[in-house]
């Protein structure tokens, strides 16, 4: 085989190569180049917006990343001179609209899409009973406020086919709400109140993350939207929230950072210590903070330190260290 073909067939495997891992990673939504799947509209809207741009985008990289290879192949040197200057190109009016004209539509176009699509990302739709939810941020878990008083860590459940309004707000630093098969991310940020909404369309689990980084652990800063039926969801706000919050306390806000036996690697082990089976020393220790440890539980009601010291008491005090809590 002739040394130029050799070259040439080289140079479209390798191309060839790369566009196929491209196309794989791109079709990866997961982790990828593209959104997830959306469940709610706003997120919907969001991700129409989001393959509108990728397409024209993703058109322009290969015509003008093509044309580029293409010239520099056509017009290389070969066995010219150095000295000796290629062929010369000049103005031709035509290219010249062409090439001002198309950029403009395709701007014209994208605009179009977003601002047709603006709206009901911000805009909740109007719904004749809307939950209601408060969204606190802590350093290092979510707190949920239900509108009946109910209250959850990490784990936020709503009903499905409901549009859900959630006020966001930020107990020490910035944090950041993201759930992103339920929209878009919303700045939790200390003095200010913030608002975004979802409406669920099937029941499931939906996983998001801190978006912004609020310091030590912000990794562990993790979310759950726990979308169910109507009936399961006022069961849950009524009686099971109130059962399981001292479970919900200890591993989304005591264990991250403390572990069993100090295995989260930042605060003294949680086994065996005494000071976590009393309301009022707990209180003390979640409320106040420490020289390392923020007041995790500044707003925690007595109701939630006895439930916290409950769960202490039953599953890592007295022989029960290996607990999982």
């Amino acid at each position: 085989m002739p040394v130029r073909v050799r070259r040439k067939l080289a140079f479209v495997v390798v191309v060839a190569l790369t566009v196929l891992a491209t196309a794989g990673i791109a079709a990866a939504a997961n982790g990828g180049f593209t959104p997830q799947f959306a469940h709610s509209p706003n997120a919907q809207r969001t991700n129409t917006a989001y393959w509108v741009v990728l397409a024209f985008t993703a058109t322009i990289f290969v015509i003008v990343e093509g044309a580029l290879v293409v010239f520099i192949w056509k017009y290389r040197r070969g066995g010219r001179a150095r000295t000796v200057e290629g062929s010369q190109v000049h103005g031709h009016t035509r290219l010249e609209v062409i090439w001002t004209v198309i950029p403009v539509v395709i701007l014209a176009v994208i605009g179009s899409v977003i601002f047709y699509e603006l709206p009901g990302i911000a805009n909740a739709p109007a719904a004749a009973n809307p939950i209601r939810i408060t969204v606190e941020g802590h350093q290092y878990y979510w707190q949920f406020d239900y509108p009946n008083g109910s209250r959850s860590i990490n784990d936020l459940h709503v009903p499905v086919d409901r549009v859900v309004l959630l006020t966001v707000k930020s107990y020490d630093v910035v944090h950041s709400w993201w759930i992103p098969q339920l929209g878009g991310k919303i700045q939790a940020i200390p003095g200010r109140t913030n608002r975004i909404w979802f409406k669920a369309d099937r029941a499931g689990t939906y996983y998001g993350q801190c978006g912004e980084f609020c310091g030590l652990y912000h990794e562990a800063m993790h979310a759950r939207v726990i979308a169910t039926s109507d009936v399961d969801y006022r069961t849950y706000t009524s009686r099971t929230a109130a059962s399981d919050l001292g479970r919900a306390e200890f591993q989304g806000a005591c264990s991250t950072c403390h572990g069993m036996e100090g295995q989260g690697g930042y605060g003294p082990k949680l086994a065996n210590d005494p000071l976590l089976i009393q309301p009022a020393s707990l209180a003390n220790i979640v409320r106040n903070g420490g020289i390392k440890m923020p007041a995790v539980g500044d707003s925690w009601t007595n109701a939630q330190m006895t439930a916290l010291a409950q769960y202490a008491k039953s599953r890592i005090y007295k022989g029960a260290a290996t607990s999982g809590g």
